[in-house]
């Protein structure tokens, strides 16, 4: 299947507040869903700001995504591994741009954006059983 793999909100059209299509399709690779699903998991449901809630209702959140992509017990069950897959991905390739290029034009400073993966990261690590439970 082709995935997108950055299909957080930055990478997102909206309409009258609802999101209607995806752009920036540059990494976009043949690839597992779970990937997918696990990305948009962190970038739309989940976060260490406190704003944002509790693991407990993010959790609920990763749920319904699951849900809605039709997501076999064993591919929820495995969902809290891809989303700390992604984590360490994520930190892979920003480590990798920090030391190697090319710069940042405009956006968020590289530190910052290994920063914020570094802080998710804990948030997920702190709440696993939470994320994990209920999506069992």
């Amino acid at each position: 299947m082709v995935c997108h793999h950055d299909s957080g909100p930055n990478n997102t059209v909206f309409r009258d507040g609802q999101p209607v299509a995806f752009i920036d399709f540059d990494f976009a690779a043949v690839g597992d869903p779970l990937e997918d699903v696990a990305y948009m998991a962190w970038s739309w449901c989940i976060s260490s700001k406190p704003a944002r809630g509790d693991a407990a209702s993010q959790a609920r959140q990763v749920r319904v995504l699951a849900d809605a992509y039709g997501f076999s017990e064993g591919q929820r069950h495995r969902l809290v591994d891809a989303i700390e897959e992604r984590f360490a991905r994520n930190e892979r390739f920003w480590g990798e741009r920090a030391q190697h290029g090319p710069p940042v034009i405009s956006g968020p400073a590289v530190a910052e954006v290994l920063a914020w993966t570094l802080r998710e990261k804990a948030f997920v690590t702190r709440h696993r059983r939470v994320f994990a439970a209920t999506l069992a």
